[in-house]
């Protein structure tokens, strides 16, 4: 009978520790999606912090140098909306546009230096990241983050203050 008691007060133990497990409470670490705008873009620096392929993978490309990752930084020039892309081998930017909470890319420039590898591979790989659809969250820490998303892969840049 003491054998029986202890099993049955195990198990009323084990019930009432997943039930306990199990309810559901507000998650206060949820990210904050915001509007995208040219204000908020201009607002920071965005600072690579990670960019995956579809399939997983890292974007390794991207990550060659961590000393210098790639930075976007977008401001107004002449009243024209610009970005450049910093860190990259040639000297590389090109307006950009907001258009129903979209960032369009266009006319893009670039300096025409021979870059050596993996240099040029991250210019490479920097064009391709920058193109798609992009999202502006807070993270639990209210650090913001722009997502750029493709049908290639996913990147993610924390903002910097200027």
């Amino acid at each position: 009978m003491k054998n029986m008691t202890k099993i049955m007060m195990a198990a009323t133990l084990a019930v009432g520790t997943l039930a306990a497990g199990c309810q559901t409470t507000p998650n206060i670490t949820a990210p904050v999606t915001q509007p995208i705008t040219a204000e908020a873009l201009q607002a920071y620096n965005w600072q690579l912090v990670d960019a995956k392929r579809t399939n997983g993978d890292k974007v390794s490309q991207l990550f060659f140098d961590p000393a210098k990752p790639l930075t976007l930084n977008f401001f107004t020039s002449n009243g024209s909306d610009r970005v450049t892309f910093i860190n990259t081998c040639n000297n590389m930017g090109a307006e950009y546009s907001v258009v129903n909470g979209n960032v369009q890319i266009k006319n893009g420039i670039s300096t025409l230096m021979a870059c050596p590898e993996p240099q040029a591979s991250f210019d490479t790989a920097t064009l391709a990241t920058v193109q798609g659809k992009y999202s502006l969250d807070k993270n639990a820490n209210k650090t913001p983050i722009l997502t750029i998303k493709n049908d290639s892969q996913v990147a993610y840049f924390k903002g910097v203050a200027k």
